[in-house]
């Protein structure tokens, strides 16, 4: 990125960026960009700047939005950070529905699986998987998902079905995770806890789903990936009758801020999505 490219993006003239740029280093005191003929980069104060610098966008933002109607209508951009399977499973399938009531609305997916530091990073909204550790966050639960081990017919026609912990050596075992770390599965009444290296690995349930579909192997999916899958027979689920490890996830934003009439609505609508998802409708 250059001052001439950054303009460009701006729709401003070279010579007024280059001077905002002066003027903002000069009211904090130090070099935020290093400059060349050649680049621009962030200096280790510009790197510390820019998501403070980001967050007080977003709450300009956020401001402008609740002077519209006085907060009653939602508008503005709503940005939500969440990871790539509940993006794909759950989130974008309501999207269209949500835009088409809330047209003032932007929505903004940033997909990414990984912590996202919410008091610093810039986000209206964080969708997270698991256990929350955040006191200074507030969260309403959208679902608490159970693991379901799950194979195609296919698969289990070439290579039988396993009925106990103790016959999956052997298996083909597609592992949730970036990088070839253990594979566990707890069932009671037989072997108890067995680990396994994975002959696959991957980092979202969502991309790992195609593999076992196609016959690749054996794996835990998440129930709201797998429960229509099982019903109309393209998956099998192992062991119904043993319970999965069950996952909360929540929808989570900064105590600091009082809950928009943007993110409210989203929450709202995502929760009556997840439920007609969760009843099979």
């Amino acid at each position: 990125m250059s001052v001439s490219a950054a303009a460009r993006a701006l729709g401003l003239p070279k010579s007024s960026v280059s001077r905002a740029l002066a003027r903002l280093e000069r009211d904090v005191g130090v070099t935020l960009v290093d400059r060349s003929t050649r680049h621009l980069r962030l200096t280790d104060a510009g790197t510390h700047f820019r998501p403070h610098a980001l967050r007080i966008l977003a709450d300009v933002d956020e401001a402008g939005a609740a002077l519209d109607g006085l907060g009653s209508v939602p508008a503005g951009t709503l940005k939500i950070s969440l990871p790539f399977t509940i993006a794909t499973a759950l989130v974008a399938p309501m999207l269209p529905a949500f835009m088409a009531t809330y047209r003032q609305v932007r929505v903004v997916l940033a997909v990414e699986n990984r912590f996202i530091n919410m008091p610093v990073e810039p986000a209206d909204l964080v969708i997270r998987v698991g256990p929350l550790a955040d006191s200074d966050l507030i969260a309403r639960r959208l679902l608490v998902s159970e693991t379901w081990l799950c194979a195609s017919p296919d698969y289990l026609a070439r290579h039988g079905t396993p009925v106990q912990a103790a016959d999956l050596p052997g298996h083909s075992l597609v592992g949730y995770g970036d990088r070839l770390t253990a594979y566990r599965d707890d069932v009671s009444g037989d072997a108890g806890t067995i680990e396994l290296p994975p002959s696959i690995a991957i980092s979202a349930s969502a991309a790992l789903l195609p593999v076992v579909l196609a016959g690749g192997g054996i794996a835990h999916l998440p129930d709201f990936l797998a429960r229509p899958l099982v019903a109309d027979g393209r998956l099998v689920r192992l062991w119904p009758g043993v319970p999965g490890e069950l996952v909360a996830i929540h929808a989570v934003y900064p105590s600091y801020r009082s809950l928009s009439a943007k993110v409210r609505v989203f929450i709202d609508a995502l929760q009556a999505s997840v439920a007609q998802h969760d009843s099979g409708a």
